[in-house]
């Protein structure tokens, strides 16, 4: 029966303290304030342990064509280039505004390299959930309701080789004809 109490007053208690949280307006939800340590912490391992989640039954298919990589191109530059740079470019308005910054997908994330085939096709899984779902209160929308799943691989085929173009090559690969 103790047991029981201490469970309902811990409960009672959790609940006040979350309400008085919520309702004071104590917690800072600037754009321009970073999180503490361990709030960001927590928001950056719950995002990618649910992305992971998500997208583990999602079929990668071959990202090698050509023209997969012309036709993300183009929609890279015009919906993602902002916020998710190019390359040679190290900011922008947007990616200065945004909190949590957007990753910049034109450099090479170390994090990645070196991985196995199936850690790869784990990235490309990600990406498209990503790019179809969007991020819930990062700026990320969800480009799966204005975009069918072949455009979305082609973002995707595009993400992937992005770290390897110069700003030339770039250029010529996002040019609308």
């Amino acid at each position: 029966m103790k047991k029981l109490k201490l469970v309902l007053f811990l409960s009672v208690l959790g609940v006040g303290v979350t309400a008085a949280v919520i309702y004071s307006g104590i917690v800072n939800v600037a754009a321009d304030e970073p999180h503490s340590d361990l709030v960001y912490w927590l928001l950056e391992a719950t995002r990618e342990n649910s992305i992971t989640k998500a997208a583990e039954n999602i079929k990668v298919p071959d990202l090698t064509d050509p023209e997969l990589l012309l036709s993300g191109g183009v929609d890279y530059e015009f919906m993602c280039a902002s916020c998710h740079l190019k390359p040679g470019q190290r900011k922008s308005d947007m990616s200065l505004g945004l909190y949590p910054t957007p990753p910049n997908l034109a450099v090479s994330n170390d994090s990645h390299e070196g991985h196995e085939h199936g850690d790869d096709r784990q990235a490309d899984r990600n990406n498209f959930w990503v790019i179809k779902h969007g991020i819930k209160a990062s700026g990320m929308p969800a480009w799966g309701k204005t975009h069918d799943d072949q455009r979305i691989w082609a973002m995707v085929a595009f993400i992937k080789r992005l770290p390897s173009l110069t700003p030339e090559q770039y250029q010529i690969l996002t040019a609308i004809e």
